[in-house]
């Protein structure tokens, strides 16, 4: 025992039906089930002509439908005792597109309001959803990727930590669904949701490059 709790560890593979089913059924099992975070997730680098279709819809699997998933597994249980929280990890790309990162941007986007409108469907029941959209975090994420992170300036790298801390808060203050960790972010989507196009194109070109 560490930190007070006893841990469970379930191997399954998230991208497939089997291991999305299996975890599935362990969450239906457990019956003072209060939180559910959804993090798994990968991106790619390069043009989605040039990308392998399987891993293109492994991405969806895993983004997708593992997601809605296990959300759907949980919520009987949550609404039933009238509390509970789920916490999905989109991203700051959901609010926008670029070259090299298609998919990627789409599926989360899909994640970012399939919370949305989850949570006008569980208002009043107790039990909070929230999409949880970081930017450039601190973790293995882009070394997988292959994306050369020496490019990325050091004042948009966010810390594991300080995103889990401004998701926990947001919830305890039943805030918003969505959650973008720091100011400097916030500002960086309200730019990316309100600014004209074609302002925004040279951006969305200059950094899609970098991915392809």
């Amino acid at each position: 025992m560490q930190y007070g709790i006893n841990a469970e560890a379930l191997a399954a593979d998230l991208s497939r039906d089997d291991g999305m089913r299996r975890v599935a059924d362990r969450i239906t099992q457990e019956p003072r089930l209060s939180v559910l975070v959804h993090s798994a997730g990968f991106g790619t680098k390069g043009r989605l002509v040039n990308r392998p279709f399987a891993e293109q819809a492994t991405m969806l699997e895993l983004h997708v439908m593992a997601p809605m998933l296990h959300t759907r597994a949980a919520l009987p249980g949550m609404i039933e005792r009238g509390r509970g929280q789920i916490i999905i990890v989109s991203s700051v790309a959901s609010f926008t597109y670029s070259m090299g990162n298609v998919n990627y941007c789409a599926t989360k986007a899909w994640e970012r309001v399939f919370c949305e409108g989850l949570g006008l469907e569980l208002e009043g029941t107790g039990v909070q959803i929230q999409a949880l959209c970081p930017g450039f975090t601190r973790t293995e994420f882009h070394d997988r990727a292959g994306i050369d992170k020496s490019k990325i300036p050091r004042i948009l790298w966010l810390s594991a930590d300080r995103v889990v801390d401004d998701s926990l808060a947001q919830l305890a203050a039943k805030g918003p669904v969505v959650c973008v960790p720091t100011r400097r972010y916030k500002l960086v989507v309200l730019m990316l949701r309100f600014m004209p196009a074609w302002i925004l194109r040279p951006f969305r070109a200059k950094y899609g490059k970098a991915r392809t």
